[in-house]
């Protein structure tokens, strides 16, 4: 208990009473957790607009008896204010910040998350033109990966096979051979192929495929999580 030092990403802000707000953050040594930022809604707030979504500060905050600490001072790293400036960009970092919220909702740190938002949001900012659905399900896909639960995409993730690699279960964690098929859903090359590329790349370079494989990223990106995350993602969006 006592003082707290920590850069930290702004997930959500929530109003609070008549100028309060809370905050949902996610920093990279003690994960997510929230803040009340106490008369930030007031004109004369000594923390101005430092707190929006999306920001990345530099915090004191005091940590009491309670899960919620208490925001006692704010410094701007990087505001990301142009992220708004592009309707598609601000959209897919709403989606990148909600994907973190829902797939890492304890205090146990994990740095390489934090890092990866940190990227995903600069690359949105200086580059709206990435604001895309093949972007957002490689980051999704990268997230996974951090949470423990990357998919298996080299040989059949129930029984090792690796030639004739048809369709993805999300229950078995990966590709499928034809043998092992029943419960999966059919899986094109491409979709195979981009999920391998975008694991392998950095998110600037995020591959390109056709809609229906994306598609078909999507879902397996989905069963993932809901089967081994027992979190249900949002759609992600068509950019």
């Amino acid at each position: 208990m006592g003082p707290l030092r920590t850069e930290a990403i702004v997930l959500r802000s929530l109003r609070y009473g008549e100028a309060d707000r809370i905050l949902h953050l996610y920093t990279p040594m003690r994960g997510r957790v929230s803040a009340i930022a106490k008369g930030v809604r007031r004109t004369r707030s000594r923390f101005g607009g430092r707190l929006e979504p999306f920001s990345l500060v530099d915090l004191q905050l005091h940590e009491g008896r309670s899960d919620l600490l208490t925001v006692t001072g704010a410094d701007t790293i990087r505001a990301h204010a142009h992220l708004r400036d592009a309707a598609a960009a601000l959209d897919a970092a709403g989606r990148a910040c909600d994907a973190v919220a829902r797939l890492f909702e304890s205090g146990d740190p994990h740095p390489e998350v934090f890092h990866l938002l940190g990227n995903e949001l600069r690359l949105l900012e200086d580059e709206p033109a990435m604001a895309t659905l093949a972007n957002q399900l490689a980051f999704r896909l990268k997230l996974l990966v951090a949470a423990g639960f990357g998919p298996q995409l080299s040989a059949c993730a129930s029984c090792g096979e690796r030639e004739h690699l048809v369709g993805f279960s999300g229950a078995a964690g990966g590709v499928v051979c034809e043998a092992c098929e029943a419960s999966a859903f059919a899986l094109d090359e491409g979709a195979h192929g981009f999920m391998v590329q975008a694991l392998g790349r950095p998110l600037a370079q995020t591959p390109q495929t056709e809609l229906r494989a994306l598609r078909q990223v999507e879902r397996a990106v989905t069963d993932l999580a809901e089967h081994h995350g027992h979190v249900r993602l949002r759609a992600a969006a068509a950019g």
